[in-house]
Formats: structure tokens, C-alpha cells, sequence
């Protein structure tokens, strides 16, 4: 009876070498001339969770979205995007230049260096076929941004007021009033649970205090903390309008902001998804009648969840450096792009030249 001959010990098993197929469930390769072990081979499985986290869902898929549409541009044109060539990733670029802007051609550029680094090829983005074509695209298609319209306080205390006030009503001034006072994303807004690991997918959780509310978060900067002060009336509080929130809803723990049934009576334990926020303020913004000098259409496009972040950054008369902590900004120069009324005209550098 012969033997099964064996298998080289630095071999990776059948399990490896299918994540390393597919590099997003790929973990960090196995050090070479090591005993295989079945410890090790947990620690590959842990190691691939914890590269999975690196980067949020969101930006996983859109990356995901970037490498698909490269490979079927190759794929139609007989090219083959690996190994990762300059000069053919600058043609695909020069052909997004007519469809996409410039920004999302950019951004494009991210995703597809993020996934050759995966593949364990990086794409040098500096490269003269890279850098040239954009910097051309750049110059020949730039546009200026399109802002979103922030939401000021007269706007949204005008948007409150259409809400009804019955449970979902509730929910939803408790949502508006929480994500303008708190600078939030709406992301931020939706994944908030009643206290610290309620749930395995919270973005963060609150605490109400005596002076206000203490949101703590994992944003895009990290975990920070968002106070939120009690308002000067509790038709615009927002704390008291979270507070109504919770002790109708009979809230204690989980999800804050969640689903709400047909008959408007009880709350669900579904957590609300960040689309919800985006409805609500376009919803609102309609039902409140903001920016009747456009049609429907062009009025609803200028809103989005982002306007009440807008919003605060562009009323509160605070010092900078306190707007910039409540958004969780890294850098004041993001902020200041935030400030969209709040400073124009502020200066006027006109009479201090003396015309």
C-alpha cells in the first residue's frame, strides 16, 4: 500500500490559497518555513476580519464598484488590468473624462491604488501616465463644487413644524433637531444606540445628562465626543425632543432612531438606514415650502442629510476651533468650507484698503 506523500509543511492549505484568490477576504500571508498549525490557521481567519474593518462598508463596496468596472473595461478591449500598468490605467482615465467629473474620476484613482495594494501590486499613482492625465483632465474639465444649501435655524424650525405629532413625528423632529445640533452625518445620526455595546453594529451611543446630551462616535476621524447643549425652548431643543423620542417609543436599549409600525403606534427594533435622514430633510424641506424661487425638483436637489451639518457649521457664532471639533473635522480648512453664509462679507477688505 503506498504511502500519500505529504504535504510541504510551508504549503498554504486549500482554505488560503481560495481567500488569496479573492483579495477581499484575503488575510496577510502566512510567514514562510513555519510549522502549518490549526491555531495559525485561526489567526489567518482573525487577521482577514480585522483587514475586512479597515476601511467602512461603504468605501469597501465602492472600491469593490472600481476594480469591476476596470476589469470590464480591459476585458472588452483584450487587455488584462494585472500586473497594474500606468500607461493603461491612464487610458481608462482619459475614457472616464467624458462620462464622470473630475472629482469622482479622482476618487476612482483612490479606489483602484487601494486594490492593487490588496493584490499585492501597488499602482504608482505618480507615475507620468497617471499624473499627467489627470492634472490634464484636472485643468480642461474642473468644475466648481456644488454645495449642498445649508439648513439655517429659521429654516428648520419651519421644517419641524410640518411634522405631525404622533410617534413618527416624534422620531423624526427628535432626528432633524439631533443632527443639526450634533453637526452629525447622517450615518452618524442612524448608528446611535441607547448605551455602549447595545449592538454589535453601532456607530456609537448617548448619554443625557443634566446639561445636555453626550454622543460618543467612531467617525471618520476616529471616536470623538459630540455635546449637545439643551436648547433655549423645548419646541427647539433638541435634547428634550430626543428625550420625547425615547420615552414614547419606550426606548432603554439598541437602536435610538428605528422604524416606527403601519399604524404609527409602536416603535420596532429595525434601525432606521442613513436613506431615511436624506427622505426626511428633502420631505420637509418640500412640505415647509424652503426656496419657492425654483421649481420642485431643482428646490429638493439643492438638500441633503449634509445640509444640516451645513447648517450649524454655517449659524453657530462660535470660534472656529469649536465648530471644527463638534463635525469631527481634521483640519480648519475643511471647516471653513463648511461656513458657508456665516463669513461672507464678514471682512471687508475693500474699506481696509482704504477704497
Amino acid at each position: 500500500m503506498s504511502k500519500s506523500p505529504k504535504k510541504s509543511p510551508s504549503a498554504p492549505p486549500n482554505a488560503l490559497v481560495r481567500h488569496e484568490a479573492h483579495h477581499s477576504d484575503a488575510p496577510p500571508a502566512l510567514p514562510d518555513r513555519i510549522p502549518v498549525s490549526a491555531a495559525l490557521y485561526r489567526l489567518a481567519d482573525t487577521a482577514r476580519d480585522y483587514a475586512q474593518s479597515a476601511i467602512a462598508p461603504n468605501t469597501a463596496r465602492a472600491y469593490a464598484r472600481d476594480w469591476a468596472d476596470l476589469a470590464r473595461w480591459c476585458r472588452r478591449r483584450g487587455a488584462d488590468p494585472l500586473p497594474p500598468s500606468p500607461e493603461l490605467v491612464g487610458l481608462y482615465l482619459a475614457d472616464l473624462a467624458g462620462s464622470l467629473s473630475v472629482a469622482s474620476i479622482e476618487r476612482r484613482v483612490s479606489g483602484l491604488c487601494w486594490n492593487y495594494i490588496q493584490r499585492g501590486q501597488p499602482l504608482d499613482r505618480g507615475d507620468r501616465h497617471i499624473a499627467t492625465v489627470l492634472a490634464g483632465i484636472r485643468r480642461k474639465h474642473a468644475r466648481p463644487p456644488r454645495q449642498k444649501e445649508a439648513i439655517l435655524p429659521g429654516d428648520l424650525i419651519e421644517m419641524i413644524a410640518t411634522l405631525p405629532h404622533d410617534l413618527r413625528g416624534l422620531r423624526d423632529r427628535a432626528i432633524l433637531l439631533i443632527g443639526f445640533a450634533g453637526g452629525l452625518r447622517r450615518s452618524e445620526i442612524v448608528g446611535l444606540d441607547h448605551g455602549r455595546e447595545d449592538t454589535l453594529d453601532q456607530g456609537g451611543w448617548i448619554q443625557i445628562l443634566p446639561e445636555g446630551v453626550l454622543v460618543t462616535l467612531n467617525g471618520k476621524t476616529g471616536w470623538r465626543e459630540v455635546e449637545i447643549a439643551r436648547g433655549s425652548s423645548d419646541q427647539t431643543c433638541p435634547v428634550h425632543a430626543l428625550e420625547q423620542w425615547l420615552h414614547y417609543a419606550r426606548i432603554g436599549f439598541g437602536p435610538v432612531f428605528v422604524a416606527v409600525t403601519r399604524d404609527g403606534l409602536k416603535a420596532t427594533p429595525n434601525r432606521l438606514s442613513d436613506k431615511h435622514v436624506a427622505r426626511l430633510v428633502k420631505q420637509t424641506v418640500r412640505d415647509a415650502g424652503l426656496g419657492p424661487d425654483a421649481p420642485e425638483a431643482e428646490r429638493l436637489a439643492r438638500y441633503s442629510g449634509h445640509s444640516l451639518r451645513a447648517g450649524l457649521a454655517s449659524s453657530a457664532e462660535v470660534d472656529e476651533r469649536h465648530v471644527q471639533k463638534q463635525l469631527g473635522h481634521a483640519s480648519a480648512e475643511m471647516t471653513r468650507r463648511y461656513q458657508r453664509r456665516r463669513d461672507r462679507f464678514r471682512v471687508n477688505l475693500s474699506k481696509a484698503a482704504g477704497l
